[in-house]
């Protein structure tokens, strides 16, 4: 398997990961990324500056993947890790924790000095990951990220 920065060419499969996880755990499809307009050109969205998104590539096909970029509406030392999606095939071989790391590593090259992440409160193996690697609960969302339906909040600090 393959960690890579996304290109044009991965914008339909990553979406179709994402949408298919929604419907596999059938999970809110309003108030989350399931409904970003962004959902069918994540490439074109992650050319912005001080982001990035990698897909997970297996047998040449996209199975995954995680981003980092600016939070919409908080203080330009804040990212905020988004649409971090794995097809089933690969949960549990540890390119989640891989593919975090790699975006965290980014975000530090980009002076940010806390990154935020929001999820379902019944995405428990995520919130376990994310406190592996150092994310803490905290009270309520930060930015305008507009997945209203996301009921968990985390952070980490980068410095």
């Amino acid at each position: 398997m393959l960690i890579r920065e996304i290109q044009q060419k991965d914008d339909e499969s990553i979406a179709k990961v994402i949408r298919d996880i929604f419907h596999e755990l059938d999970a809110p499809k309003v108030g989350t990324a399931y409904a970003d307009p962004i959902l069918d050109t994540l490439y074109e969205v992650y050319q912005a500056p001080r982001s990035v998104y990698y897909v997970v590539e297996h047998d040449g096909k996209v199975v995954g993947g995680c981003g980092v970029a600016p939070l919409e509406n908080a203080d330009v030392s804040v990212c905020e890790l988004q649409k971090m999606y794995f097809a089933p095939e690969i949960r549990g071989t540890g390119y989640a924790e891989k593919i975090i790391e790699k975006c965290l590593e980014f975000a530090k090259t980009q002076e940010f000095e806390i990154c935020y992440l929001e999820t379902l409160s019944f995405m428990t193996t995520a919130q376990k990951l994310y406190k592996r690697i150092g994310f803490e609960n905290i009270d309520g969302p930060m930015g305008n990220t507009g997945h209203n339906s996301c009921e968990v909040w985390m952070t980490k600090k980068l410095v």
